[in-house]
């Protein structure tokens, strides 16, 4: 079954979005996430991680909305890849977007 990695992306960076919200705003959507955690089952391979800032090589090329994240899902084609993602709790932070990119096979292997 193919798998998809999929890449978390807003205008502000992990860190600062865990810094500036209360510890009941961390509570509730940590509780969003586990919902979708729940709904997503066994297609979801890697819960993944939020992740700190980019070092982007070579120096400082233009790469867009940092990439706050990142999770791994299975499933039988794009589109379901993308109904998982439908309602994520990611898309309801400001100027979120998520992609995801399907994992192809590496040649020769």
């Amino acid at each position: 079954m193919p798998k998809y990695l999929v890449l978390y992306r807003s205008s502000a960076d992990a860190a600062e979005q865990m810094a500036s919200g209360t510890p009941e705003q961390a509570q509730e959507g940590m509780a969003m996430w586990m919902k979708w955690f729940e709904k997503t089952g066994p297609a979801l391979t890697d819960f993944g991680s939020p992740v700190g800032k980019a070092q982007t090589l070579p120096g400082k090329a233009d790469t867009g909305l940092p990439i706050g994240g990142y999770s791994i899902i299975e499933a039988d084609s794009a589109g379901a890849a993308k109904a998982l993602l439908d309602d994520h709790p990611h898309l309801h932070a400001p100027d979120a977007t998520i992609e995801f990119l399907e994992f192809l096979p590496m040649p020769g292997m």
